[in-house]
């Protein structure tokens, strides 16, 4: 069972990202606020659960949660900022939608940019530890997964329906063969240092 708080007597916002490591589509990231009861045997970090899990636990965070919100970074700004910095802002973006004002941010992860006034804790691997981190990482990778598979529609031959566009063979093999899209991450590297693209 993860824990349920960090500070018990502040409100507690939750936050996490998805899709930094991948060669295409915006960066997802989300923050929850969930009551100080709030118990589920089966929340766990998203990367730990499978995609059935995921879809199952999404509704439950969404109706239980105090907030929640889940915000987004394009690729063009990506490459215009960098993942990390474009991670930092997701989330930021994220808080900004939350209509109750957390007093405290649980991070998953070792760096966070300050946000506002409100404290932070850096948390590794925070979203196996706490509920509100691990709630976060689903909502932010459910939404996320979900772009993903909207725009293998448009462009199958990627196939993100299953990579998510994370470099996978197949992904790295469709750069190869149909070029990129507007929306590969042109500041990551896309293919292997013996192989160039023109674009």
């Amino acid at each position: 069972m993860l824990k349920k708080y960090y500070d018990k007597y502040l409100i507690e916002a939750g936050c996490d990202e998805a899709g930094r490591g991948c060669l295409a589509g915006d960066v997802f990231a989300a923050a929850v606020i969930l009551p100080k009861i709030f118990k589920n045997k089966i929340l766990n970090d998203s990367k730990k659960l499978t995609d059935k899990q995921r879809k199952y636990l999404r509704p439950i965070i969404e109706e239980n949660a105090i907030e929640w919100a889940v915000a987004r970074v394009t690729a063009k700004e990506i490459d215009e900022i960098n993942i990390l910095n474009a991670s930092f802002l997701a989330m930021h973006r994220a808080i900004d939608k939350l209509k109750t004002i957390p007093e405290s941010l649980l991070i998953d992860g070792n760096r966070f940019k300050k946000y506002k006034n409100i404290s932070h804790h850096c948390i590794i691997q925070g979203d196996g530890k706490y509920m509100s981190i691990a709630a976060a990482s689903i909502l932010a990778k459910t939404y996320r997964d979900d772009y993903m598979d909207e725009l293998h529609q448009q462009f199958p031959q990627y196939d993100w329906l299953n990579n998510k566009a994370y470099g996978t063979k197949k992904h790295r093999e469709a750069i190869i063969k149909y070029g990129v899209t507007k929306h590969h991450r042109i500041s990551f590297r896309l293919l292997p240092e013996q192989l160039t693209l023109e674009f």
